[in-house]
């Protein structure tokens, strides 16, 4: 018996050496590798985090999970064209809120097509579901799209803080969230949902479009920020734009960002990995861009520098540039641009267009 003994001994001495010394040396010290998934809600993220916020960076939004699913719908409104609801989903265990409509008629086979339209900058206290960008949804929603207009966290009656787009992620995981709740809500073609971004959301759509593949469609207006170094050449003129208090919780995390990794620079290999145009291996879908030359808030080079960087891809892109119209598009050139706006979407996300 004692040799049996000193036997499951010396066994039971390797195994636990072995997950001392030898599994450490395998299993998460790669800087790019984000395992272990821990469930908030209805959507996954990755954690821990390898290195000082790897959150921000593409690789991160690509390797992480989105799984959210639509709330309750309320009716909202009607017409002769569609009906209105609000509702919400869950990104990261925050209600996320917004104003979803449906088409009248006959739901296709394959679900209907729809857009995902994220709202540029507003001040989160004054943001409000059912005002901002009426015109906007109205248009879409009569053209047979489902269109659901959220509210970034911050933003209305929606959960957590709205703290901005360019150095955090949050807005890029609601939005993706949104199109994980889309997908699975029975009345959408999962292969028919694109995005729309109009001035910061530029940031928030490019991005978006550069972690999650599969988006068919993307449309931008007036958008801002695509490589970061076009940050500090143009900057944003907005009067309107008020940052976080500097006691706010936002505020600490964005000095904690450049105190770890400092402001921008595009030979560091930490911010090599924010940008989506660092990015555009994997990305399948169509863009179109819209600007106006006479933007005073976001300056059309953003997007002139964002074309020249398309050219030289494969990715399918339009880009119209119109004389007048300011930062939100008015008069013609915001008829001109919806016209097109929907031509495209329609292009790639309808498959009777196919």
């Amino acid at each position: 018996m004692l040799p049996k003994v000193l036997i499951s001994l010396t066994i039971f001495i390797i195994i636990i050496t072995s997950v001392i010394f030898v599994y450490p040396r395998f299993v998460g010290n790669e800087p790019t590798s984000f395992i272990n998934p821990v469930k908030f809600g209805t959507s996954l993220a990755p954690s821990p985090t390898p290195f000082p916020f790897a959150e921000l960076t593409i690789p991160y939004l690509r390797e992480r999970e989105y799984q959210s699913r639509l709330g309750e719908l309320e009716k909202f409104g009607e017409n002769i064209n569609y009906t209105s609801y609000l509702t919400s989903y869950d990104s990261d265990g925050l209600r996320i809120n917004g104003l979803l409509t449906k088409p009248k008629g006959e739901q296709p086979v394959e679900g209907w097509p729809a857009i995902i339209f994220i709202h540029g900058y507003i001040v989160p206290s004054q943001y409000r579901t059912t005002q901002n960008y009426a015109q906007y949804v109205d248009y879409f929603a009569k053209e047979g799209f489902v269109v659901f207009k959220i509210d970034l966290r911050g933003h209305d009656k929606s959960e957590g803080e709205g703290g901005g787009a360019y150095y955090s992620s949050d807005y890029i995981i609601d939005a993706l969230n949104a199109y994980s709740a889309l997908g699975s809500s029975g009345f959408v073609d999962p292969e028919g949902i694109g995005l729309w971004g109009h001035s910061m959301a530029g940031n928030v759509v490019f991005r978006s479009l550069a972690a999650e593949s599969d988006i068919p469609a993307v449309v931008i207006w007036a958008g801002a920020v695509y490589t970061y170094e076009d940050f500090s050449q143009f900057r944003i003129s907005d009067n309107s734009y008020s940052p976080p208090s500097q006691t706010s919780e936002r505020r600490r995390i964005r000095q904690e960002l450049f105190d770890t990794h400092g402001e921008f620079n595009p030979e560091s290999e930490f911010w090599k990995l924010v940008p989506a145009t660092n990015y555009l291996d994997e990305v399948k879908g169509a863009v179109q861009i819209h600007h106006a030359v006479d933007d005073n808030v976001v300056n059309i080079g953003y997007s002139r520098n964002l074309m020249k960087i398309l050219d030289k891809t494969l990715i399918l892109h339009e880009f119209y540039e119109y004389s007048s119209g300011g930062h939100n598009l008015t008069g013609a050139s915001f008829n001109q641009a919806m016209e097109r706006s929907v031509e495209f979407f329609r292009k790639y996300l309808s498959k009777s267009e196919e």
